[in-house]
């Protein structure tokens, strides 16, 4: 009948009818009945699996405990759909440890370990309406009941930013424990704000309302926990906004905040760019451990107690956690590198570097449009510094690492490197902005070149380093060029002036001293013609002895030594008992000339011509023809009665061969220079120098006796220069990039190398790897063996990001360094820590944000109070004036940020009014009161847990 009625009065369509006529289980009389019913058959089957088997079927951790879980199971009541999850925990033990970092919001608030939660699939996630929410519960509760189950379960309630939750627990005896908690956001009571009033609240709830608290005493269980943070740079910008507007007003601009200074002032790299503090602050946890608390003026008195009578400190470094997943947003060298790669990939799309800026090329009208170059105040700022006078080369080779070198780049304090480095930062780096900086910076290294004026940054002395980039190759050799052009204009400043001077002399005296025009041999005969611009130009085959216009002890000159030592001329030493072959002269070592510098392409260019006509011994004399010519007349200058064999003997030792006799006695040929028994000097030419046509003798014979000082220098600086500039101004777009990409990776490194860091292992192999990956990857372009659309540009992008990895630790690691300085082995721990967190997440790649966050609270040992304590500098006036100090447990002036406390009351609970499968006799303390009050002096947030007997 009641079917029938139904069908009658619903007057609904065909399925309808069909759905009621089926068979219906009376005994399930409503849908909430059913409702009680599915949650009850969940329960049952997640009671039944275990922890273990959860895990198996798909559990998902919580972060950030170790061990928490959770599955969850969608329920329908009333056309409406929920979601109830339960949280569970992977170990045995049943107690929770108040104040432990990894627990759930809901298991601190309650103190709870395994518990459920079912909350409607909305967008609010909670339950608004009080009636449903105490229906819902009801439901869970019921079905929990029938599982002998006692799991808390919660409801969320209210508004979502209240946080707000109703739950209820079966403790399996005639005791019940009911769950409230709720967030005050605003107009907190002054009383709540203290220690006092917060006792008294949880007092309130178990006494009388009439007594007086704090006349009564009370056996409350207190436990509570304070968090500090240093002041961040965010809070020191807005404090500057507000000194500002002071300013503004009329006040003294003077203060503490005017002086501001970023934290990585004194950082390497500093200089090109500021970094976000990655360490944001230092978060300091206290905990008093659980204390027994009677009457309200104890909560007084500890209110005004130092966070150093705290039981425990913690340290909670805050580290930005994110991975290389706001790449547009950063400032780095490696986000600049990256551009940098990408210049170089678009930079095969032209034949000259003036194609990219110039208005006239066909096919670049896109890059015009989307790349910007910087308006010519910028460049002139940049140019300015880079060519600015004075600058030097310092003592960086000593500080750089041994790696370093393994990479074909420009030194880091050299002028291209320099160039490099400000073109990361000129125009967003890309190609357009580029090329123009490179014309004008080849402008101003002409100008410096017209105007005979020294090259910056740059060695003017010394040998081209092949091991450089060869535009840092070409750029020394130009250096080079200039020091030697401004020698030869002074030298012919000098001696223009000079027979000025002497002309004007003989005008007014109109005597001639004859001792000018014959000087005594022995005395002045080589006293201006022998004087070397550099002593460093002696030949590498000469042996020490004495100087020229000495004598060798008993030394008797032939008849003709004096005219010969008169014509002598550039000798700069006497190489050791060795004697002319045809006069009885001693044999004299001249100053020469230093070889031609040459650059890598010019070796290469000799190589070449080598390969393509063979090893001949005349063709290597031929490519040496201008250094045998200068040689073998500064030989003939300083001695004028040698012969050909005499300069082999000097030149190339190999080269004349002595008799057996000789060999078996190599010193008697040399044993008294006095004995005309030892000479002439006993051997012979070699073989390919005897041979017939040599060309070393066709020099020789051509070769007039003259010395270095006298010479054209084998070096043309003009000649070489212009070579230098039009290699320069000529150069092809890949192959300029080609050098950048390499010259900015190395730099980089060498001033990311230089930061200090202490003493962090994981940090330093970090910065060796980096050197070894970027001399692999970069090897194709020192190679010169890169193409349009070659894979060498998908390894450099990976590299950029390898880069970026090790940039992010190593700010990091220097941040530490300077705010643990004083405790290195808490900086190295916190180091250790977050190297571990990182390196899972880094990979070798891109890397996809996860939404992990690091987090880890370090042991303070009471040797490291202090140290920590001084981190907390006291605020100044107007961070004082900013925040209203009202909470106590004040350290060097900052207040909490966060102050939780845990009150409990415990009793004892005897009797046999439990379940059936608790022993007789049971006499057990348990929680009957306990409240969690979390907040500062603008929120507050109270949870409160009540064990009553139904």
């Amino acid at each position: 009948m009641a079917s029938t009625s139904r069908v009658e009065s619903d007057g609904e369509e065909e399925p309808q009818e069909e759905e009621l006529e089926r068979f219906d289980d009376f005994t399930l009389a409503s849908s909430w009945e059913r409702f009680i019913s599915d949650i009850e058959a969940v329960c049952r089957q997640w009671m039944a699996n275990g922890p273990k088997n959860l895990l198996e079927k798909g559990a998902v951790h919580l972060s950030p405990s170790m061990n928490l879980y959770k599955v969850k199971s969608e329920l329908k009541y009333a056309m409406k759909s929920y979601c109830m999850e339960y949280h569970f925990e992977t170990n045995g033990d049943g107690k929770i440890t108040d104040w432990d970092c990894s627990l759930h919001d809901l298991q601190l608030c309650f103190g709870v370990k395994d518990f459920l939660v079912i909350a409607p699939q909305s967008v609010s996630g909670v339950i608004l309406d009080d009636p449903e929410s105490s229906k819902l519960l009801s439901a869970v509760a019921i079905a929990l009941s029938n599982c002998s189950s006692m799991w808390p379960a919660f409801v969320p309630v209210h508004d979502p930013s209240r946080k707000s939750y109703i739950g209820i627990q079966s403790m399996g005896t005639i005791f019940t424990r009911r769950f409230e908690a709720d967030h005050i956001s605003s107009q907190v009571p002054v009383k709540l704000m203290h220690l006092e009033g917060l006792f008294e609240l949880f007092v309130s709830k178990f006494a009388y309302s009439q007594l007086d608290f704090s006349a009564h005493f009370f056996q409350v269980h207190f436990t509570m926990k304070l968090t500090y943070k240093t002041i961040s740079h965010d809070d020191d910008d807005a404090t500057h906004g507000v000194d500002a507007d002071f300013v503004e007003s009329g006040g003294s601009p003077k203060g503490d905040t005017h002086t501001r200074t970023q934290w990585d002032d004194d950082c390497p790299w500093s200089e090109w760019y500021s970094a976000e503090d990655p360490v944001r602050g230092i978060e300091l946890v206290t905990i008093w451990t659980d204390k027994m608390v009677e009457s309200s003026s104890e909560m007084a008195e500890l209110e005004n107690a130092s966070p150093h009578e705290a039981q425990r400190w913690m340290l909670c470094p805050d580290i930005s956690s994110t991975i290389d997943g706001s790449r547009a947003n950063s400032v780095g060298f490696a986000s600049q590198l990256s551009l940098l790669v990408e210049a170089l990939d678009m930079s095969f799309e032209a034949q000259f570097v003036e194609d990219f800026v110039s208005v006239e090329k066909p096919g670049m009208d896109n890059l015009k449009s989307s790349m910007v170059v910087p308006p010519p105040s910028v460049v002139d700022r940049l140019l300015k510094e880079l060519f600015q006078d004075g600058v030097k080369l310092s003592g960086f080779r000593k500080s750089k690492h041994k790696k370093s070198r393994f990479i074909k780049g420009a030194p880091l304090e050299s002028l291209f490197a320099q160039f490099c480095l400000s073109s990361l930062w000129f125009g967003n780096c890309n190609i357009r902005a580029i090329a123009s900086f490179w014309i004008e910076f080849i402008r101003e290294v002409r100008w410096c070149w017209e105007e005979s004026q020294p090259l910056p940054r740059m060695a003017s002395s010394g040998s081209i380093d092949l091991s450089t980039c060869l535009i840092n190759q070409k750029l020394q050799m130009l250096a080079i060029c200039i020091e030697k052009k401004q020698q030869l204009n002074e030298e012919y400043h000098d001696c223009i002036g000079s027979e000025d001077g002497h002309s004007v002399t003989m005008e007014n005296d109109q005597v001639v001293d004859d001792s000018w025009k014959t000087p005594d041999p022995g005395e002045h005969s080589d006293e201006k013609c022998d004087s070397p611009s550099t002593p460093t130009n002696f030949h590498n085959s000469v042996n020490s002895g004495p100087t020229y216009g000495t004598k060798p002890d008993n030394f008797t000159p032939s008849s003709d030594s004096k005219s010969s030592d008169y014509m002598r001329r550039g000798s700069a030493s006497v190489v050791g008992p060795m004697m002319l072959l045809k006069s009885h002269q001693s044999l004299h070592a001249p100053f020469t000339q230093e070889a031609p510098l040459m650059t890598e392409d010019m070796h290469e260019e000799r190589l070449q011509a080598v390969d393509a006509f063979g090893d001949s011994f005349n063709f290597s004399a031929q490519l040496e023809k201008e250094i045998l010519f200068s040689d073998m007349s500064a030989f003939k200058a300083a001695n004028p009665e040698a012969v050909f064999e005499d300069f082999i003997r000097w030149h190339s030792p190999g080269d004349w061969e002595t008799d057996d006799t000789l060999k078996s006695e190599p010193s008697s040929s040399f044993a008294s220079v006095d004995s005309k028994d030892n000479w002439p000097p006993q051997g012979r030419l070699s073989q390919r120098m005897s041979e017939r046509g040599n060309l070393w003798r066709k020099i020789w014979n051509d070769a007039p006796a003259l010395p270095a000082s006298e010479q054209k220098p084998l070096l043309d600086p003009n000649r070489e220069g212009e070579k230098v500039l039009h290699y320069l101004e000529t150069i092809r777009p890949h192959q300029l990039l080609e050098q950048m990409v390499c010259t900015s990776f190395r730099a980089a490194a060498d001033t990311l190398n230089q930061t200090s860091f202490g003493g962090l292992k994981q940090m330093q192999t970090k910065i060796d790897q980096l050197y070894v990956t970027m001399a692999s990857m970069l090897k194709p372009l020192q190679a010169n063996r890169l193409s349009a659309g070659s894979e060498a540009i998908e390894d450099l992008r990976r590299l950029s990001v390898v880069f970026g990895h090790v940039e992010k630790l190593l700010t990091i690691a220097a941040s530490l360094h300077r705010k643990f300085l004083q405790a290195p082995s808490m900086s190295e721990a916190i180091f250790t820590s977050y190297h571990e967190f990182y390196s899972k997440r880094m990979g070798t790649g891109s890397v996809e944000e996860n939404g992990d966050t690091f987090s880890m609270k370090l042991q303070v040992r009471n040797h490291e109070r202090q140290i920590v304590s001084s981190m907390f500098t006291p605020p100044t006036v107007n961070q004082s004036w900013r925040k209203v100090l009202s909470m106590g447990n004040l350290l060097n002036g900052h207040e909490p940020i966060v102050r939780e406390i845990i009150f409990s009351k415990r009793d004892q609970v005897s009797g046999n009014h439990y379940a059936s499968h608790t022993p007789r006799g049971y006499n057990k303390e348990i929680e009957t009161y306990r409240m969690y009050i979390s907040g500062t002096s603008n929120d507050l947030r109270v949870a409160l847990s009540v064990a009553s007997c139904d």
